[in-house]
């Protein structure tokens, strides 16, 4: 039974790879952004009467909104801000699960979500949500090796990641950096949303959703993105975006719309329908107007320059919640349900062991594999990161301000030296790791969703990444100022101070991993963090020699505490043998075992965080 199911996925997955020419019916050749749409298994979505309501609150998201969209059709949501176009967006995708306060029934070919669905479906968030430090091709390429099926080779997954570079016309930009907030990149924000597209291609989904698609593009940038979306559903893909207010060309490439209002449909069907259905109850443009503006003004309430029945109200204007509820009763006596019809075609036609199935296996690489595509990839996005210009500078200018203000100075003030080391290495790799799941948490949520790779295979991933990185600098540093300041000059006694800036380093990204885990919001993360190492300093014995005793607890915990004494023992120590310190005399065993105790138990601490984090979209 295994061996079948493998040959059927594998003649499937060779689908992916089958690209079919489909001409543009608009007869524009001249495109050089459109997509040429590869094969796709077909997927009939169907909603009916979906309500919604996020939990305590009285009144509904959604409430009783119904459509379809077929293989080949490009469907529109269409609506003001705050009408609900992202809740059904998400509910459609499987992204956003059903709960006690929802009701309503949503079938992919006649049957409910399953997760096998999610390798069937596509959803581009609002948000790029892309590593800034890659490039589109590394980024792309990562994405094909987690979540392309592991019986395709790496090769076959780097073609794949290629051909899907060359569909959305990003072939120039391939090899440019993508950029972020803190450094823009070469590629621009039409690149940039085609590159979150292509993540979502890699698996040639059957049915793409995607969240405001053209936001703060130009018009001819989102109409290019519209017209590579409208290319794909005529590839056989079921498309569905939110628009916000799409230009007359835009709004013509749609094949359904859904008019959304306060939570309520207002209209479903063909876009070349809508004016005259609301001329027929009374509501046309008096001005010249783009039909896309003219509906989001309806769903607005807002009838300025337009005519409006005048048996629907008996005031002399009506407000925008009278026009609410006159289109609302409208749209349910005229069209409503009647307008969800049962497919002629029945829902039977399509293999449904091609979109549901238990054997998961088949798909996922190992947690080996994810491992180590993670490794690789977070290793490229973070090196520029921990490698920049402005950390080098920092770190070094202070070596070298240490090194001058204690030059030579031998035995004489050097408990302050290593006092001021251990608060160094405790305060900087904290305050860096803080960033660190706060920054990455949409990117995360995103992956997640998808089911690309399972969180632990993504901790320990992060983890093994960042060690070569983070004692880069604790070793640049070391270096500098251990010679300038007249520290022993032996060998065992500078390894074991370089051994314990780095079990000091390792110990407090681990605890800014958990306190950034733990509050996934960097002002309130570091606020608690500098109150933390505020008490681990004070706690420390530097600056009390008696500290109180219901206070005296906390230096147990802290790693100040412990890198102090190590550092302490190692340089004050008798040397045995002239300038040779004998290793097995020093006697760190207590200081040594805590500080590996805090590594662990740290990374513990933030897993389990990290676990029990409940990450927005999300299913």
């Amino acid at each position: 039974m295994m061996e079948i199911r493998k040959k059927e996925i594998e003649s499937e997955e060779r689908g992916i790879m089958i690209e079919e020419n489909v001409a543009d019916k608009t007869g524009n050749t001249s495109d050089s952004y459109s997509i040429q749409p590869s094969f796709a298994l077909p997927l009939t979505l169907k909603f009916e009467d979906l309500k919604y309501r996020i939990y305590q609150k009285k009144y509904y998201i959604l409430d009783g909104i119904s459509g379809s969209a077929h293989p080949g059709e490009f469907l529109a949501l269409l609506g003001p801000s705050g009408s609900g176009k992202t809740t059904l967006v998400n509910l459609l995708s499987g992204r956003l699960k059903s709960n006690l306060n929802s009701s309503g029934a949503i079938t992919y070919n006649g049957r409910p979500y399953a997760n096998i669905l999610k390798r069937r479906i596509g959803f581009v968030t609002q948000d790029d949500v892309v590593f800034s430090n890659l490039t589109v091709k590394e980024t792309l390429t990562y994405a094909a090796f987690l979540r392309l099926p592991k019986i395709l080779s790496r090769q076959q997954k780097q073609q794949r990641a290629l051909d899907v570079i060359t569909q959305l016309g990003l072939e120039r930009s391939q090899d440019t950096v993508i950029g972020g907030e803190c450094f823009r990149g070469a590629i621009s924000g039409g690149e940039r949303k085609r590159v979150c597209i292509g993540q979502e291609l890699l698996l040639n989904p059957s049915l793409l959703c995607l969240d405001e698609p053209t936001s703060c593009l130009d018009s001819t940038t989102a109409l290019r993105i519209v017209q590579i979306l409208q290319n794909m559903a005529k590839g056989g893909k079921t498309v569905i975006t939110t628009i916000h207010q799409p230009s007359s060309k835009i709004f013509s490439k749609f094949d359904k719309l859904i008019l959304l209002g306060k939570g309520r449909s207002l209209f479903f069907g063909k876009p070349s329908e809508a004016m005259p259905y609301f001329s027929s109850i009374g509501y046309s443009p008096l001005i010249a107007m783009n039909p896309a503006e003219f509906l989001i003004d309806l769903a607005n309430g807002n009838i300025n320059d337009k005519s409006f029945p005048s048996h629907a109200t008996k005031l002399e204007k009506p407000s925008s919640t009278d026009v609410h509820e006159y289109l609302i009763e409208a749209y349910e006596a005229k069209e409503g349900k009647k307008r969800v019809v049962k497919d002629e075609e029945g829902e039977g036609h399509i293999n449904q062991r091609n979109l549901i199935s238990n054997e998961h296996q088949l798909w996922a690489p190992t947690w080996s594999e994810q491992f180590r595509i993670l490794v690789r990839r977070s290793f490229k996005e973070r090196r520029h990161e921990y490698l920049s210009i402005t950390r080098i500078i920092q770190v070094t200018a202070t070596a070298v301000i240490v090194g001058l203000l204690w030059w030579n100075s031998h035995n004489e003030g050097q408990e302050g030296l290593l006092f001021f080391i251990s608060v160094f290495w405790c305060f900087f790799p904290l305050f860096t790791a803080i960033f660190t799941f706060p920054q990455e948490r949409e990117m995360l949520g995103k992956e997640r969703a998808a089911g690309m790779y399972r969180l632990s295979a993504y901790f320990a991933a992060r983890n093994v990444s960042d060690l070569p990185l983070d004692l880069v600098m604790p070793t640049v540093f070391v270096v500098i100022f251990y010679f300038m300041v007249g520290l022993k000059m032996s060998f065992p006694a500078f390894s074991l101070t370089m051994l314990t800036v780095f079990l000091t380093t390792i110990a407090s990204q681990g605890l800014g991993l958990t306190i950034g885990a733990a509050f996934m919001d960097v002002k309130k993360a570091a606020t608690f963090a500098s109150i933390v190492l505020m008490t681990f300093m004070l706690s420390a014995e530097f600056f009390l020699q008696k500290v109180p005793w219901f206070m005296s607890w906390m230096r147990y915990i802290s790693i100040n505490y412990y890198t102090y004494k190590l550092l302490v023992k190692i340089q004050e120590y008798p040397c045995i043998s002239g300038n040779s310190c004998a290793i097995k005399e020093l006697r760190a065993d207590e200081e040594v075992a805590a500080m590996m105790v805090m590594i662990v138990v740290y990374r513990l601490l933030s897993f389990l965080f990290l676990r029990n984090m409940k990450f927005t979209n999300m299913s």
